[in-house]
């Protein structure tokens, strides 16, 4: 048991295809993680990017997550329905002066490489342009301890300001992310390594809020036999629900918990037991 007081983690997939192998690692992880604690764990379904998403993909993730015995507490919460509230809050930090819009240009982007230098901060666009919003990022070394990968520090301003409103008229993962872990009373974040170097510019949008900063988990990527990160942008198969156990184990495996092999005949519950009580996130750092 992790003594760390009431828990609360998540799992929040977007919909654009079913689970697969790699996704099933993060939920895997975070799931066992709470319950390990004795914690709650919710399931969000990032769906604010809908040119990516597939029709129905939310309902097989869920089905899928229940056929391995991921059974989440409460609702699901849709960030499809929260349009209201990331508007409010971006208004808010465009009245405090913390973001600001931006004009530019793909084709400027382009050539500034992946640091964006800050032009419209400090050259505003007319007020009839269709912009972007971006966050304003300072000078600052954000420090932050990972459960798996030990003491962190990253330089906030590294990219320069991030968006968190695109110019098209979505609200960017940068925002919506921090709210809801905010307004959801998210104490953990176990996730993929792919996203830790988004971490810092979380920690300080979410100081900005007045939100507790959660505790975070790098877990390593599951990695197809080309050495890409699974994904359903590289095509990474759907998970098959009738080995249900088998997938489990190997995730289990794959996240250094070393169960025994017999667990592959067992039911996904019986697994999921076991994970419980066997967990060690420990085992994971040496991967």
């Amino acid at each position: 048991m992790i003594d760390a007081g009431p828990y609360t983690g998540r799992f929040a997939p977007s919909p654009s295809g079913p689970l697969h192998s790699g996704s099933l690692l993060a939920a895997v992880a975070s799931f066992v993680d709470a319950r390990a604690a004795g914690g709650r764990w919710l399931v969000r379904i990032e769906d604010i990017d809908p040119p990516r998403e597939m029709p129905g993909a939310d309902r097989l993730i869920l089905e899928t997550l229940e056929q391995h015995a991921l059974h989440w507490d409460g609702p699901v919460l849709y960030q499809g329905t929260r349009h209201g509230r990331y508007r409010a809050v971006l208004d808010d930090l465009l009245a405090r002066g913390l973001a600001y819009r931006c004009a530019c240009s793909r084709a400027r982007l382009a050539g500034l490489g992946h640091v964006y230098d800050g032009h419209c901060r400090r050259h505003p666009p007319a007020d009839d342009v269709p912009c972007a919003i971006r966050l304003q990022l300072p000078e600052r070394i954000i420090h932050f301890e990972d459960r798996i990968r030990g003491p962190q520090q990253q330089a906030l301003a590294d990219g320069g300001d991030c968006i968190i409103h695109r110019k098209d008229g979505l609200f960017a993962y940068q925002l919506a992310v921090v709210v809801d872990d905010i307004d959801q009373g998210i104490t953990d974040v176990v996730r993929g390594c792919d996203i830790l170097e988004s971490t810092a510019r979380q920690v300080y949008l979410t100081g900005l809020l007045g939100g507790t900063v959660p505790r975070y988990a790098h877990i390593p990527l599951a990695l197809g036999p080309d050495g890409q990160k699974l994904s359903k942008q590289n095509h990474a198969p759907a998970l098959d629900n009738r080995q249900a156990s088998r997938n489990l184990y190997l995730a289990l495996a794959t996240l250094g918990q070393q169960p025994p092999p017999c667990l592959v005949d067992e039911t996904p519950q019986s697994v999921m037991e076991w994970a419980i009580t066997h967990w060690d996130i420990a085992g994971i750092g040496g991967l």
